[in-house]
């Protein structure tokens, strides 16, 4: 689902408020990670992730490899922290509603 301006502007103002709740460390992106980060978006649709200094990717690699491991979007890139957006499928989660 490829997101138009006015939504990324909608997510990146509601991922600003937002603390990080993925951490990639020296490990970078594990599976554990992936499944961690699966769960957690999947409950969220939005989620903050950091990549701390012992890690060796930038936050935007490490946002496009978990982006596309997630089949999310990549909102935005701030310093060394990420927004990741994806539509949940679950019934029992309020949905971000975006605009058109």
């Amino acid at each position: 689902m490829a997101l138009n301006k006015a939504q990324i502007k909608q997510l990146r103002t509601l991922g600003m408020q937002l603390n990080p709740l993925i951490m990639i460390g020296k490990n970078d992106i594990t599976d554990t990670l992936v499944k961690q980060a699966d769960e957690t978006i999947e409950k969220r649709e939005i989620i903050k992730c950091a990549v701390q200094d012992g890690s060796g990717l930038t936050a935007k690699e490490a946002g496009a490899q978990l982006a596309e491991q997630l089949h999310a979007e990549l909102v935005q890139v701030i310093g060394n922290r990420f927004v990741l957006y994806r539509e949940t499928s679950r019934d029992d989660v309020k949905k971000i509603r975006l605009v058109r």
